[in-house]
C-alpha cells in the first residue's frame, strides 16, 4: 500500500484513537480532529491526501448535514484531495448521496479492517492520479502558450514580413518544417505561430529542447518507458512523441543531438511509430514535425556531425529568422512595445523612450537579439525615474561609460520629467562628484532589489565580480544589506 497523510475528523475520541492506532503503520502522517473548524487549519499546514471525515458532529444529529457542509468547504480549499466519509450502517443512502456532491467513497462504522486498507489505497492512488492530471494540464497550457515565450512576433521589416507571408501559406499543410536563426530571435514562436494555423491547431503542441538531454536519458524523455524498465520506473510513462501524437512536436536545439541520438530519432520518424523502454509492442504516433536550431546545420553535414537523411526528412520547409540586427526599425518597435509591457509590470508612467536612447539602440548590433532587447527594456523600465527611458538609463553594453562621462561633462541638469529648474539653467553635471553618483545609484539599485547582488549587478548591466569590486572600491561592505539612507 502507498503512503501519504491522512487526516481523522471525528468527534468520537474512542472511533480517532483506534484509527490512528491502526492505521499508523500505513500511512506517511496522521492527524486527529474532533473539530471539524479545525479542517481549515490542517488543509493549509498539513496538506493531507486523503480526509476520513464524520458525516455527523452534534449530538443525536442523523441527517449527514454537516458532513456536506464540511466537504464544500474542502474541496473549495483543494478540489483535488480526496475526502472519505465515514457513517453508519444505516447511513449509506446519506453516503450514496455524497459521493455524488464529492466525495470518492464511504467507509461503515464499525469497519473491517481488509476493507479499510483497501478503501485507502485506492484513495491515494486516486490523489496520485488527480496530481498528475493536474500538472500535466499545466505543462499543457504553458507548452501552448506563446504568451509564455517572454516576447511576441513583431514586425513591419520586409525580412519580417516574407516570414509572416510563408507562415501564412504553410496555414493548410502539415509539412515538416526547420526553423533557423540565432539564440534569440524567436524561433519558438515562429513554430507556434504554425502550429496555430494548422489543421492540427486542435491537438497538442509539445515542445522539448533535445539539445539540453542527457544522452542517456533521450529515449526515456522522446519514446517514454514501461514499469520497471529501469531502476527508478515505478509506473509507466509516455514519451514527448507519444504524447504529441495527432498534434505538434517541436524539437529544439536539434543540431545539438549526437549521431546516436540522431540514427534512433530518424528510426522513430520513418517508421512512424516508437517503443517505450522495457516494452515489446511498438506504439504507432502521427505527428507534424517541427524543428529549430541556431547552428549552420548544413556545414554539420558538410562536416559529418549531422546525419544528411536526417536532415532531408525534418527540412521539407526551411524558414530562416533574420536577426535583429538586419530588421532595421523593428528594434524601436519592438523596444517601445517592450517598454509598454514593463511600465504595465511595474506600474509605472513611461512615455517612450527619448531620441538619443533610440539612436543608441537602432545602431547596437543585438548580439542576443529579441530576447537581449526585451531584457534590456524591462531593465530600463526598472530604473528609468522619470516619463522616459534616456542614456543613463541604458546598460553599459548600449551606452559605454566613456559615454556617459563625456554627457555628464557636456550636457546640463535638467530634471528627469523634462522641466527646466533654476538649478538646471546655473549648474551642470560637471560640479558634480561621478563617483558619488555612481555610488548613490548602485545604492537605489541593491535596495530595489533587497540586496540581492546578482539581480542588480544585472539591472547595472555589469557582472556580479564587477558589482563586487566596486563595492569594495567604494568601501561598502559586501555582505551587509543596504540601507535606504545611503549606508552600506
Amino acid at each position: 500500500m502507498k503512503k501519504g497523510k491522512l487526516l481523522i475528523i471525528d468527534d468520537n475520541e474512542d472511533i480517532l484513537f483506534a484509527l490512528n492506532l491502526l492505521l499508523e503503520p500505513y500511512m506517511e502522517q496522521i492527524r486527529v480532529a474532533t473539530q471539524p473548524e479545525r479542517i481549515d487549519h490542517f488543509m493549509r499546514t498539513f496538506i493531507p491526501d486523503i480526509i476520513l471525515l464524520d458525516m455527523n458532529f452534534k449530538r443525536d444529529a442523523i441527517s449527514g448535514q454537516e458532513g456536506f457542509y464540511w466537504l464544500e468547504k474542502i474541496k473549495k480549499i483543494d478540489p483535488d484531495v480526496v475526502v472519505l466519509f465515514m457513517t453508519a450502517y444505516s447511513d449509506t443512502d446519506k453516503a450514496v448521496r455524497a459521493i455524488k456532491a464529492g466525495a470518492t467513497d464511504f467507509i461503515p462504522k464499525p469497519w473491517e479492517k481488509e476493507k479499510l486498507l483497501a478503501t485507502l489505497s485506492s484513495a491515494l492512488e486516486l490523489r496520485e492520479s488527480r496530481a498528475e492530471v493536474r500538472n500535466l494540464k499545466k505543462q499543457v497550457e504553458i507548452l501552448s502558450s506563446p504568451e509564455d515565450a517572454g516576447f511576441e512576433i513583431i514586425g513591419e521589416s520586409e525580412p519580417m514580413q516574407a516570414i509572416f507571408a510563408t507562415v501564412d501559406k504553410l496555414k493548410n499543410t502539415d509539412a515538416n518544417i526547420l526553423i533557423l536563426g540565432e539564440n534569440g530571435t524567436g524561433k519558438d514562436l515562429v513554430a507556434r505561430a504554425l502550429y496555430h494555423q494548422s489543421p492540427r491547431s486542435e491537438n497538442l503542441f509539445v515542445g522539448i529542447d533535445v539539445g539540453s538531454i542527457p544522452e542517456q536519458l533521450f529515449e526515456s524523455e522522446l519514446f517514454g518507458y514501461e514499469k520497471g524498465a529501469f531502476t527508478d520506473a515505478r509506473k509507466e510513462k509516455p514519451g514527448r512523441m507519444e504524447v504529441a501524437s495527432g498534434g505538434t512536436l517541436f524539437l529544439d536545439e536539434i543540431g545539438n543531438l549526437s549521431l546516436s541520438m540522431q540514427a534512433k530519432l530518424l528510426t522513430a520518424l520513418e517508421k512512424r511509430q516508437i517503443t517505450r523502454l522495457g516494452a515489446t509492442q511498438p506504439i504507432p504516433i502521427d505527428i507534424r514535425l517541427i524543428c529549430a536550431t541556431n547552428v549552420n546545420i548544413h556545414h554539420l553535414v558538410a562536416e559529418g556531425t549531422f546525419r544528411q537523411d536526417l536532415l532531408y526528412r525534418i527540412n521539407t520547409i526551411e524558414l530562416h529568422i533574420p536577426p535583429l540586427r538586419e530588421r532595421g526599425n523593428d528594434v524601436i518597435l519592438l523596444a517601445e512595445h517592450f517598454l509598454s509591457k514593463y511600465a504595465r509590470k511595474y506600474k509605472k508612467d513611461l512615455k517612450g523612450i527619448n531620441r538619443d536612447g533610440k539612436n543608441k539602440l537602432h545602431n547596437y548590433a543585438w548580439p542576443g537579439n529579441v530576447r537581449e532587447l526585451n531584457n534590456e527594456m524591462e531593465r530600463a523600465a526598472s530604473l528609468t525615474i522619470g516619463n522616459r527611458v534616456e542614456l543613463s538609463d541604458l546598460s553599459t553594453r548600449i551606452v559605454p561609460d566613456e559615454v556617459r562621462c563625456h554627457l555628464l561633462e557636456t550636457e546640463p541638469l535638467i530634471s528627469r520629467d523634462g522641466a527646466d529648474t533654476h538649478q538646471a539653467e546655473t549648474q551642470t553635471a560637471q560640479n558634480y562628484n561621478l563617483q558619488e553618483m555612481e555610488r548613490k545609484l548602485i545604492l537605489d539599485v541593491l535596495n530595489k532589489t533587497g540586496g540581492n547582488k546578482s539581480k542588480a549587478a544585472e539591472l547595472l548591466g555589469i557582472t556580479r565580480e564587477g558589482l563586487r569590486k566596486k563595492l569594495l572600491r567604494m568601501g561598502i561592505n559586501d555582505k551587509e544589506p543596504p540601507h535606504g539612507d545611503g549606508r552600506a
